[in-house]
Parts: structure tokens; C-alpha cells; sequence
């Protein structure tokens, strides 16, 4: 049996919390900033958690279930 490989897309862009969510960081802050205000860049800035209907996709591609 081959062993089981953890999606490198995957693991660069989610990280498990220690309460076992799922943490994840924003789109739309990378370029394109000039048309959006400060408060929707600042809010961008924040880390955001994973909708609990996608936590079970993530965590497959994260060898973690």
C-alpha cells in the first residue's frame, strides 16, 4: 500500500487551530486594491475559519480523516 500524500496546494493555504477548526486567509488582497475601500482591505487582512460544509473536503486533503 502506497503511503497516503497530503495535497501540497492544500497545505499551504489551511491550518488546523488547536480547538481542530480549520483557519484560512482571505482572497482579493493580492492586487486590484485601488477600487476598494480601507475597511474591506483591512477586513481582508484577518484570517478567516472554514465554512463547516467545506471543513470535511479540506480535512481528506489534509490526510486528516
Amino acid at each position: 500500500m502506497p503511503k497516503m500524500k497530503t495535497n501540497s496546494s492544500a497545505k499551504k493555504r489551511f491550518t488546523i487551530t488547536g480547538s481542530g477548526k480549520i483557519k484560512r486567509k482571505h482572497a482579493f488582497k493580492s492586487h486590484i486594491l485601488t477600487k476598494k475601500t480601507k475597511k474591506q482591505k483591512r477586513n481582508l487582512t484577518y484570517a478567516g475559519a472554514v465554512h463547516k460544509a467545506d471543513e470535511s473536503n479540506i480535512k481528506l486533503l489534509l490526510n486528516m480523516k
